[in-house]
């Protein structure tokens, strides 16, 4: 390794980005070096506009004194729009010693001003083929290119979800493209460098159109054309030659349209697809298609376009089945080993027109029977129909399943040898890459890992959905909330978050409300707990990544939301009015009811005061005056929480778990009160066993706050219970992803319900947050955000069985480990802190002097340790970068 460089770049989180509209990109990058304890003194960025050489620079920061390196903002003179611009790199540490310019990368522009657009937007004509025509269209349009071409950028969007060819290839990986939006407000484009695929003479475009989310059916009840009520689509194709000029190939009446074979395709019922009627060539530069239809210039579509926000949808990876069985009713069912979500891709060769049908589902029933009463309305089902002309392969363009079992009919020679080779499992999600790990000796917790990692990869198809199988599919603020700190950890999930929370400001009301789901689709209630991720999740994205301008960005629509509660209590301070969901699915719930016993007003007050909070901090982080209204409506909230809710003698109102750990967790109560609390909560733990009774509010914050009244042996406990109700409890029962409901399964091999009940639902993974901060110690300082300075703090309980744990994240400063394991009577722990930044490794607490006395001889021929400071708590040691490990006395309490 050279002592000291840059080994990695990146601007808005990217490596390379391709088509931005953001007009400041911000870089960031992270640093190596060879000895420990090092940081940054300096900094150099230079950025040349299409110029690989950087013999004509741009902007040139010069030597800049600064610690900085995540996030800095591009400051040179204005971008322009579909150019190129090259960046480097190069950093000073903290002995002067000067970095080689890092490796160059590039970032590109799309269209910086929306008038810029020359395109129309094309349908079929609707006396030609019918707008609520069933089958996927088909565009192309073919045309001659005569000179050498440098570049060619592709910039696509629809109405609807397509599919984009060039000369008969598609032009990327990417599915379920333009992505889902607030398609009223915002409407997502791509930029494709198609140069490669191009030559000289003729070529052809092709694009196929489905309904998507865009008018295909949404919510529940069947209802459809939710934005509008005919596909279309928008195109760019900008040509740069080797001589400087350029051409543009863009979509307007020249092209022509047909259906395709994609007879049927549907989010939430399927894909039905007759090879027979495949148009060979039909995006190829010599297809004949004067016998194709017009098209029109459409209206009514979205015109607000931004470039892609968001990591793309992409295969990630592929599974083989695992096995196949055939049920007491006789079906053939393939099982995948894992509930995921995507697609089959499978392989034939059978005579033309045989019928070949997939259905999919999560779980067999408890006579081992194919099951799919909890997809409700949802077919989930993938209908081919064979050509006939050799073998042929398979998968659905624009819709994804939830499943591990998939039914098999129609596929030749199932009774005398079942092909499992011929089929494949194709895992879709936003193609974010993986942060963190987690791993210990117990074998349960890991599972619960990974199933917590399934459950997000099948949930983050585009927006934060709430289940992948059924006939709903939407982005419920409450569960993206509670959820947000795990997912941070597990993925990079910035730029996933930033294009939702862009949505949640599109869709909010003129009065600060938020719906329940975003992107909207109308007619769910406005509910604390749900509309605050607007306040949470910003916060939640600043404090992992020191991402300010996300904070600025969203700060007006963080303090409307705090604004429309305030308007909606009978009192202002307390919020008492109007529907809640409440602790969804709440255990203590009463008889036919999902919302929990914790009153709601209870639950939308603490809310109140949480989300104020954070509007609070923000305005501070932001040097706004609103810093000081902000702080006295929240004390004011808290003042009100304590007099409405909690007796003179410290007592809350509501015996309940979550009443409890909302108190908490939220910093309502101080003192002897917060203690008393955090007494009972455990008590009313032990009370049921070590058994929780929380829902949705309370479930992601009780480990936390046992932990915090010193009760972590108890959160132990809890999180490793195996019966029910409990986190383990369905890894028992043979869970691959989280469940939406703690008995999702019964004891007995019954369901919970039909109605509601399904098997990748990630809220209750929230646990992972603790896992990674608590029982790995993995954590950072939380006045100081990003992790520029890490903390290390493994709660080591003996009684719990778990032997070892560890974590690891990659943070925007660099790769970070926190890892222990128990060894006779002695802890060794481990840790990783990157260059740039600095640590603080909290030990156990020594017992003796002798043991002191060792540590220190110890600590005296450490390099990188700043400090060191010996508490009843533990032993508490300031290190810099670089990769540790101590060997301390650990006696058992």
């Amino acid at each position: 390794m050279t002592a000291w460089c840059v080994k990695e770049t990146s601007v808005e989180y990217r490596q390379k980005l391709l088509g931005t509209e953001v007009r400041k990109p911000r870089f960031s990058w992270k640093t190596a070096s060879d000895r420990r304890g090092v940081l940054q003194s300096a900094y150099q960025i230079q950025v040349a506009k299409e110029d690989f050489s950087f013999t004509t620079l741009l902007w040139d920061t010069g030597k800049v004194q600064s610690e900085e390196a995540i996030l800095i903002p591009y400051e040179g003179c204005e971008l322009q729009s579909k150019t190129r611009y090259y960046y480097r790199i190069k950093v000073w540490d903290d002995l002067s010693s000067e970095s080689p310019w890092s490796d160059i990368d590039f970032f590109e522009t799309a269209f910086l001003n929306g008038g810029e657009w020359q395109a129309a937007w094309i349908t079929p004509h609707p006396e030609q083929i019918d707008p609520s025509e069933e089958a996927s269209y088909l565009l192309r349009k073919s045309f001659v290119l005569n000179k050498d071409i440098a570049s060619a950028r592709m910039y696509c969007t629809s109405a609807g979800l397509y599919e984009l060819y060039i000369n008969e290839h598609r032009a990327s990986e990417d599915l379920l493209t333009p992505g889902w939006t607030s398609y009223h407000h915002r409407l997502q484009y791509q930029t494709y460098d198609i140069t490669k695929e191009l030559k000289q003479g003729n070529n052809a475009i092709g694009m196929m159109l489905a309904d998507g989310w865009y008018k295909g059916e949404l919510g529940w009840g069947g209802h459809k054309n939710l934005y509008g009520n005919r596909r279309a689509a928008r195109l760019e194709l900008h040509v740069r030659y080797d001589d400087g000029t350029e051409d543009i190939i863009k979509t307007d009446t020249t092209w022509r349209a047909n259906i395709g074979a994609i007879r049927y395709s549907e989010i939430y019922h399927g894909e039905r697809y007759d090879a027979r009627l495949e148009v060979e060539g039909w995006a190829g530069s010599t297809y004949d298609d004067t016998a194709w239809y017009e098209v029109t210039e459409a209206d009514q579509v979205p015109n607000n376009l931004v470039a892609q926000e968001n990591w793309p949808v992409r295969i990630t990876e592929t599974l083989s089945p695992a096995g196949y069985v055939v049920t007491p009713e006789g079906d053939y069912v393939l099982d995948m080993g894992q509930n995921m979500v995507g697609r089959i891709r499978f392989t034939v060769e059978a005579d033309e027109g045989t019928r070949i049908v997939l259905s999919h589902a999560e779980v067999l029933d408890k006579e081992g029977n194919f099951y799919t009463d909890n997809l409700r309305t949802a077919k989930q089902q993938v209908e081919y129909i064979v050509k006939g002309k050799g073998p042929e392969s398979y998968a659905p363009h624009f819709t994804f399943q939830g499943f591990r079992y998939v039914k098999i009919e129609g596929y030749p020679g199932l009774e005398q040898d079942f092909p499992l080779e011929s089929f494949v499992g194709e895992v879709m999600h936003s193609d974010m890459p993986r942060t963190g790990m987690f791993q210990c000796s117990h074998p349960l917790l890991n599972q619960l890992q990974s199933n917590i990692v399934w459950g997000q990869r099948g949930n983050f198809v585009d927006v934060p959905t709430d289940c992948p199988q059924r006939d709903e599919r939407l982005g419920w603020t409450g569960d993206a909330q509670v959820f947000v700190n795990t997912a941070l950890f597990n993925y990079q999930g910035a730029p996933f978050f930033t294009k939702w929370l862009r949505d949640v400001k599109a869709d909010q009301g003129e009065d600060g409300s938020v719906p329940s789901v975003i992107p909207s689709i109308g007619d769910i209630p406005v509910s604390s707990a749900w509309g605050d991720a607007a306040v949470i999740i910003p916060w939640a994205l600043y404090q992992q990544y020191g991402d300010v301008r996300i904070l600025e960005e969203q700060y007006e629509s963080m303090k409307a939301w705090v604004e429309y509660i305030r308007a909606q209590g009978e009192e202002e301070y307390l919020w008492n009015t109007g529907f809640h969901f409440g602790d969804w699915l709440g255990l203590d719930a009463h008889e036919n009811s999902y919302d929990g016993a914790t009153p709601k007003d209870l639950i939308a007050t603490a809310y109140y005061a949480h989300s104020t909070k954070i509007v609070r901090d923000t305005a501070a982080v932001l040097q706004l005056e609103d810093y000081q209204m902000y702080a006295e409506l929240h004390q004011r909230i808290v003042d009100t929480f304590l007099e409405e809710f909690v007796t003179p003698r410290g007592r809350l109102i509501a015996d309940t778990q979550t009443a409890h750990v909302l108190a908490i967790a939220f910093g309502l109560v101080e003192g002897e009160v917060k203690e008393r609390m955090e007494q009972h909560l455990n008590q009313l733990i032990e009370d049921q066993k070590d058994h929780l009774t929380t829902g949705f509010v309370g479930t992601p914050y009780l480990c936390f706050a046992l932990s915090t009244g010193g009760y972590t042996d108890t959160a132990y406990r809890l999180l490793m219970q195996t019966s029910y109700p409990s986190w383990l409890y369905p890894v028992i029962k043979g869970a691959t992803t989280i469940w939406e409901h703690w008995d999702g399964i019964k004891e007995d091999g019954t369901f919970w319900s039909r109605d509601m009940n399904s098997f990748n639902h990630y809220a209750y993974g929230a646990i992972g947050d603790y896992m990674y901060r608590v029982v790995a110690g993995l954590d950072r300082d939380p006045n100081i955000p990003g992790y520029k300075k890490i903390v290390i703090k493994p709660a080591i309980q003996e009684s719990s069985g778990i032997t070892h744990a560890e974590a690891s994240y990659e943070s925007e400063y660099g790769f970070i480990r926190s890892a222990w394991r128990l060894e006779e009577d002695h802890v060794i722990i481990e840790a990783s802190i990157p260059s740039n930044t600095t640590a603080e490794v909290i030990l156990p607490a020594l017992s003796s002097q002798a043991d002191r006395k060792g540590q220190d001889e110890s600590f005296d021929k450490e390099e990188g340790i700043i400090s060191v400071e010996y508490t009843p708590q533990g032993t508490v040691v300031s290190v810099g970068s670089g990769n540790y490990q101590w060997n301390i006395p650990f006696y058992s309490k």
